[in-house]
């Protein structure tokens, strides 16, 4: 039976980050995947994720956000990857909406640079786009967007340069406490870690039945529509984007290649019982709301769809992260319910868990995510800062 300093189940966009800081702060560490490591059957893929610091969710992810952008730098920088690409966001919907109120308090509170501008400017700079008159446009230059796949495997790979093993192909059938470490069981066998790290993605609810967190799966559709000419390509300037419109909010990217222009509804989506139940085909009327936000806002797209995608939201009650210790057991930590805007992250989740793992607390300001907070108890979530 192999033992380690600390196990990680889970290699996505959070567990292959926390793979690599107990890494890199000398821990002999064990890294097991049910599939492979950068594969399309989670949350950590599609090619892109938006990242961006002005954050309509809540003010107190900004912190965060400011460290994480450091810390995709200094992973290319180790890596010698292109992951991050400053394309800059235009951010629309209506002044009574969610989404500008929740920027600009965002803004305010933490001094970033994000500025209004009329529509008649983004129809000058940008024709591709079509919004009511009613709505407000905002701009945050420095955002911009990840390539997922290849920011996983460079975790990974930067982990496993550091002494991490890494078991793919592997799902995890249980764990357990014993005699103060972690037992880990698979069909390969058991591994016994002194500590444990919990990064399941969508599976996490069934690895933490003893908590009773209220976690749910939604499924969730992307479209990648074929560009009818260079309108919405990235070397024509185009930014990635996000709308709130009545049906909801949609969010995309430029073109990048044939595939063309990416396009997600972060709104809605279908629950499903279990990860594993999740349907990957892609019907006609998945298409329906995507399509009818492409052809109402992006009007110069063609409406051929070169590929489809479905990937899984898990999601909390007030659609805030979980990153907490095991209230029962210190040397188990765990990441999970990033309600469809986490990935952009997954540095900063891992070095966390780090912390908690290592030293038994972090100074990283997670405490607004902890796992005794009312939301997950039944009660209120927490009002927005002011």
């Amino acid at each position: 039976m192999r033992t380690f300093d600390a196990i990680v189940i889970g290699l996505g966009g959070m567990g292959s980050a926390a793979l690599y800081h107990l890494a890199r702060r000398g821990l002999s560490v064990l890294g097991i995947e049910q599939f492979a490591v950068g594969h399309g059957l989670g949350s950590s893929h599609g090619d892109t994720r938006i990242i961006r610091k002005a954050y309509f969710e809540h003010p107190d992810y900004v912190p965060l956000l400011h460290r994480t952008f450091d810390m995709w730098r200094e992973l290319e920088a180790l890596s010698g990857k292109r992951l991050f690409v400053p394309s800059g966001l235009l951010l629309v919907g209506p002044e009574e909406g969610v989404v500008i109120p929740g920027v600009e308090r965002a803004a305010r509170t933490h001094g970033l640079g994000v500025s209004r501008s009329a529509h008649s400017e983004w129809s000058r700079r940008f024709p591709g786009f079509r919004f009511p008159d009613n709505h407000v446009s905002l701009w945050e230059p420095d955002a911009g967007f990840l390539f997922v796949e290849q920011a996983v495997r460079a975790h990974a790979e930067l982990a496993r340069n550091r002494g991490a093993e890494l078991l793919e192909g592997e799902p995890v059938r249980r764990w357990a406490v014993q005699d103060g470490g972690v037992v880990v069981e698979t069909s390969q066998g058991r591994f016994v870690g002194e500590r444990l790290a919990l990064c399941a993605g969508a599976w996490a609810a069934g690895l933490l039945t003893d908590l009773g967190l209220p976690l749910t799966v939604r499924r969730k559709i992307v479209l990648w529509f074929e560009p009818a000419d260079g309108t919405y390509a990235l070397s024509a300037g185009c930014p990635v984007f996000g709308v709130e419109t009545p049906e909801g909010f949609f969010y995309g990217f430029p073109a990048l290649n044939a595939d063309g222009v990416k396009i997600g509804d972060h709104t809605a989506g279908d629950l499903v019982g279990r990860a594993d139940d999740l349907d990957r085909r892609v019907s006609p009327s998945d298409e329906t709301r995507i399509r009818r936000f492409a052809t109402d806002c992006l009007p110069a797209l063609s409406p051929v769809v070169r590929r489809r995608g479905v990937c899984m939201y898990t999601m909390t009650p007030d659609e805030h992260f979980v990153i907490d210790r095991h209230p029962r057991w210190m040397n188990v930590a765990f990441a999970a319910g990033f309600s469809g805007h986490g990935f952009k992250f997954a540095p900063v989740v891992g070095a966390a868990l780090a912390d908690l793992l290592i030293d038994g607390t972090t100074a990283l300001p997670i405490g607004f995510l902890g796992a005794a907070r009312a939301a997950l108890r039944g009660g209120p979530p927490a009002p927005p800062a002011p």
